[in-house]
C-alpha cells in the first residue's frame, strides 16, 4: 500500500519523536493518534505530545473542559498510565485503550474514551496476588519506609510497552509465604495473558566489597531494592533500575537488561560496587535512550571515586552501551565538582529524570542533555563528550547554572526550545534554548505565579506542532493525605503566566482524587488522564460527556 507523502512524513516525525501511529485509510486522509507507550511519551523523556488537535487555548476553560469520568482502582498509581489506539481487545472488539497498575499488584485496561456500558467495567484486569496462597503484596511495614503512605508495595515503577508486539513489560514485587520477590512480566496488552514464557525472577549479583557483600559479590536483594524508575525499551532490550527506600539499609543502584522476546538477562551494572547507596530513582523518570544504543540515567547518593580510577559511580551522570559479555559498559559520565559533598548533605543529583535533547542539526553541540539536583543547579551536557569530573569546576560541560531552581524532585520538559522545570517550592520555569549557541537563557523567559510546593512537578506538553501548546501540571502536594485532591493546572506553555484551567475552579465536577507523589499528567487524543489514591480521572471537553 502506497501512503500519502504527507503521512509518510508524519511517521518520520512520529518516529523522531519516539512516539508510534496507528492508522486507517479512509478515503483520501489517513489518521494518525499517537501511542504513549512509555515514561513522559518518549525515549528522551521530552514530555511533549506534538499531535495533540482538540485542545487548544480557546476551549481548555472551566466552561468547556473538565472532568469527564473516572474509573476505580484497587491501591495508589504510583507509575504513569500509558495509552495505545485502535487495540483489538480480546472478545471485545477495538478499543482505544489506556493502562494502568497500581500498588496492590494489578494492571488494568480501561476503555479511554468512556465509561458507559460495556465499558464500565475494564477491558481486563489482572492481579500478581493470591492471599489465600500466602501471596500479597510487599508490606510497606517490612522495609521501613512510609514515604510511600500506602501500606502495601506492588508495582511502583511504569511498564512500557512495545506495540510492534503488543506487549507490555511490567515489574510486580510479591512476598510469597515470608519470602521476596521481584518479577518481570511481559503481558499482552489484547488480553493481559504471560508473553514469551514469562514471568522471570529477577536476580543478579556483581562483584564487590561494598556495604552487603559477602566473600567480594554483591547480590541483588529484592526487598531492599525499590523498582521506582520507569522501565525502558532500546536495543531489543528492556532496561530495568532499582534505587532504595529511604535510604535504608544496605542498597545499592542496579541496573538490568533483559531480552524483550526471550526475557533472558543480557547485562548487569552497579553504581557502588565499593561502596554503599548509589540509587537510580528520579523521582519515577526511567532511564532515557537516543537514536543509536545509548542509555544515560542519573545516579543519586552513593560513594563516588571513579576521578581517582575507581569504579563507584555516586551523584553521576552516566551513558551506557548495549549489554557485552553480560555487563552494560560505562561509555562515558559527568560528575558534578561538588558530586562527593551532594552525597554528604543528600543533596541527590539524580533526585529527578534526565531529558535528552531532541538531535540539533545546527549549532556547537548536536546532542545534549539537560538535568537538576535538589540543589536547584541545572547543567547541560554535551552527550557525545560528557566531560567525567573536574574537582574545581565545571566549566568541561556545555553549561552549568547554580541554584537556578529550587530543588528538583521532578524531570524536565521540552517543548519549542524551551526547557520546562517544575521544582520544589517554585513556580514552574521555562528556560529558552538557542540553537545557534547552543545554551539555554541563565534566566526564565516566563513562570508561573503559581508555586507548587514539595515534590513540585513533572510537567506535560500538548501542541498541535507549534501551535496551541499547553503545559499541564499536577499539584499532589496533598500526596500524604487520603482527602487532599490532586489539582490539574493547564498553562500556555509560551506565557507562563497566563492560566487557562484548574480542577479547582470547578472542584465538585472536577476532582481528581486523592494525590500520589511523582503522578504526571498523560494528554493524548483530546483526553487528560490523572492517576490517583483510588482512581483513573480523565478530562476533555464537556461536549463530549
Amino acid at each position: 500500500m502506497r501512503l500519502h507523502s504527507s503521512f509518510t512524513r508524519l511517521l518520520v516525525l512520529l518516529s523522531l519523536l519516539g512516539l508510534s501511529a496507528s492508522y486507517s485509510v479512509a478515503q483520501s486522509a489517513p489518521q494518525a493518534t499517537p501511542s504513549m507507550t512509555t515514561w513522559h511519551n518518549n525515549k528522551g523523556r521530552t514530555g511533549n505530545n506534538l499531535l495533540e488537535t482538540t485542545l487548544t487555548y480557546k476551549n481548555v476553560n472551566q466552561s468547556s473542559f473538565g472532568k469527564l469520568f473516572s474509573q476505580p482502582v484497587d491501591g495508589f498509581i504510583y507509575s504513569q498510565p500509558l495509552y495505545v489506539p485502535n487495540v483489538p481487545v480480546a472478545g471485545m472488539g477495538t478499543h482505544n485503550v489506556v493502562y494502568v497498575t497500581t500498588m496492590n499488584d494489578s494492571v488494568y485496561a480501561f476503555d479511554a474514551d468512556t465509561n458507559t456500558g460495556n465499558d464500565a467495567s475494564p477491558l481486563w484486569h489482572v492481579n500478581f496476588t493470591n492471599p489465600s496462597a500466602g501471596i500479597t503484596t510487599v508490606p510497606t511495614s517490612a522495609v521501613g519506609c512510609s514515604n510511600f503512605i500506602t501500606t502495601q508495595i506492588g508495582i511502583v515503577g511504569t511498564p512500557v510497552i512495545d506495540p510492534s508486539n503488543t506487549t507490555m513489560f511490567v515489574v510486580v514485587r510479591t512476598e510469597e509465604n515470608g519470602v521476596f520477590y521481584q518479577r518481570l512480566h511481559a503481558l499482552d496488552i489484547t488480553s493481559g495473558a504471560e508473553k514469551f514464557g514469562g514471568p522471570v525472577v529477577i536476580s543478579g549479583s556483581a562483584p564487590g566489597t561494598g556495604t552487603g557483600s559477602v566473600n567480594g559479590v554483591i547480590s541483588f536483594d529484592p526487598l531492599l531494592e525499590n523498582q521506582h524508575g520507569a522501565l525502558l525499551l532500546q536495543n531489543g532490550m528492556v532496561y530495568i533500575a532499582w534505587g532504595s527506600h529511604c535510604d535504608i539499609s544496605n542498597y545499592h543502584g542496579w541496573v538490568m537488561a533483559y531480552a524483550e522476546t526471550t526475557l533472558q538477562q543480557e547485562g548487569l551494572w552497579l553504581t557502588t560496587p565499593n561502596a554503599q547507596k548509589g540509587a537510580i530513582w528520579g523521582a519515577g523518570a526511567g532511564p532515557a535512550g537516543d537514536a543509536t544504543t545509548n542509555v544515560f540515567l542519573p545516579t543519586a547518593n552513593g560513594g563516588f571515586d571513579v576521578g581517582r580510577g575507581g569504579s563507584d559511580y555516586g551523584q553521576t551522570m552516566v551513558k551506557l552501551g548495549a549489554p557485552s559479555g553480560g555487563e552494560l559498559p560505562i561509555l562515558d559520565y559527568f560528575t558534578p565538582y561538588d558530586g562527593p559533598s551532594l552525597n554528604v548533605g543528600d543533596w541527590d543529583l539524580g533526585s529527578g529524570g534526565l531529558m535528552l535533547l531532541p538531535d540539533q542539526t545546527t549549532g556547537p553541540v548536536l546532542h545534549l542533555l539537560v538535568q537538576s539536583n535538589k540543589k536547584g543547579d541545572i547543567y547541560l551536557v554535551n552527550r557525545d563528550n560528557m566531560g567525567h569530573y573536574n574537582q574545581q569546576n565545571n566549566n568541561q560541560i556545555v553549561q552549568y547554572l547554580p541554584a537556578a531552581d529550587s530543588g528538583m524532585w521532578s524531570s524536565p520538559a521540552w517543548w519549542n526550545n524551551n526547557v520546562y522545570v517544575g521544582a520544589a517550592g517554585d513556580h514552574i520555569k521555562d528556560f529558552s534554548f538557542t540553537p545557534s549557541t547552543g545554551l539555554l537563557s541563565t534566566t526564565p523567559v516566563s513562570q508561573t505565579t503559581k508555586k507548587f510546593s514539595y515534590p513540585g512537578t513533572t510537567v506535560a506538553i500538548s501542541a498541535n506542532q507549534n501551535a496551541n501548546a499547553i503545559l499541564w501540571a499536577l499539584d499532589t502536594a496533598t500526596y500524604s493525605s487520603s482527602t487532599g485532591n490532586a489539582v490539574l493546572y493547564a498553562y500556555e506553555a509560551n506565557n507562563l503566566t497566563d492560566g487557562l484551567y484548574s480542577s479547582n475552579q470547578n472542584g465538585a465536577r472536577d476532582s481528581a482524587g486523592a494525590a500520589v507523589k511523582f503522578q504526571i499528567p498523560v494528554v493524548v487524543n483530546g483526553k487528560v488522564y490523572v492517576g490517583t489514591q483510588t482512581q483513573l480521572s480523565v478530562y476533555g471537553l464537556l461536549a463530549d460527556k
